[in-house]
């Protein structure tokens, strides 16, 4: 029952790390496997999410995080038109890169360990930039770190 699991994760992960490879997020904070990981962990990669409770697309994010992330569009759509922040992140690549604008607005060590890296990154992506410092729960921190002990080494 592990087995069939692991298997399967593994091959969800790789399909997630692929999507992200497809973003080709250079010079951004984020690696693509670790966009990829935590596309697995808060969703799993799940294409089909898209607006339920103010929470969007397979990356899960709110309009707060989407305006902190710079108000990205889609096809120079206007940031202020009523349709704007769902069609961003329901897009995969725009949700991307409302991630990587985020991510270089509240960069931090949020786990102490003296350095910024995926597992600070994903906890800012789920708790907030002020918040990442908290508990993460185990299925998120979990699903997470197997992802990544898979396409880093």
């Amino acid at each position: 029952m592990a087995n069939t699991f692991y298997g399967k994760l593994a091959i969800a992960a790789l399909l997630c790390v692929g999507f992200a490879l497809l973003i080709n997020a250079q010079d951004k904070p984020v690696t693509d496997v670790c966009l990829g990981c935590i596309c697995e962990a808060i969703s799993g990669c799940n294409r089909t999410a898209t607006c339920t409770g103010g929470i969007c697309g397979l990356f899960r994010i709110t309009w707060p995080y989407w305006a902190d992330g710079g108000k990205q569009t889609l096809n120079g759509e206007s940031p202020e038109s009523e349709s704007a922040y769902a069609n961003c992140v329901n897009d995969p690549y725009c949700a991307a890169d409302t991630i990587q604008n985020y991510m270089t607005k509240y960069a931090q060590d949020c786990n102490g360990d003296s350095q910024v890296d995926c597992y600070d990154y994903a906890a800012i992506h789920k708790l907030g930039g002020y918040g990442c410092k908290g508990e993460l729960g185990y299925n998120y921190l979990n699903t997470l770190s197997n992802c990544l002990s898979l396409f880093q080494g």
